[in-house]
């Protein structure tokens, strides 16, 4: 398989996130085990930071979400399916192997 074939198939996981937040503590520690085991596309937004308003008017009394996506053969996003609050590693595992398995 062709590097730029895998980087295609691999999920995309943001973590959206905020200091101070012991969900949001617990949330990354699953996500990080995860990720120590197999390899995704991840970024964090800690929704409070500047320039992140948007996620911060969505997400201020939410967090942590976690949105897995997958990128289709054009490079477009999908909709992100999308965990909230408390959950496992297990649950994350699963929405990746789907997001993979749809690329």
């Amino acid at each position: 398989m062709l590097p730029t074939a895998r980087l295609l198939q691999t999920a995309r996981v943001t973590f959206f996130t905020r200091a101070g937040c012991g969900l949001c503590d617990t949330a990354k520690h699953n996500v990080t085990q995860l990720r120590k085991r197999r390899p995704f596309d991840y970024s964090e937004v800690d929704i409070m930071a500047p320039g992140n308003k948007e996620w911060r008017d969505v997400y201020e009394f939410d967090v942590p979400v976690l949105h897995v996506q997958h990128a289709n053969k054009a490079g477009k996003l999908s909709d992100p399916k999308k965990l909230f609050h408390r959950f496992t590693e297990q649950e994350v595992e699963t929405l990746v192997d789907d997001a993979e398995k749809k690329a």
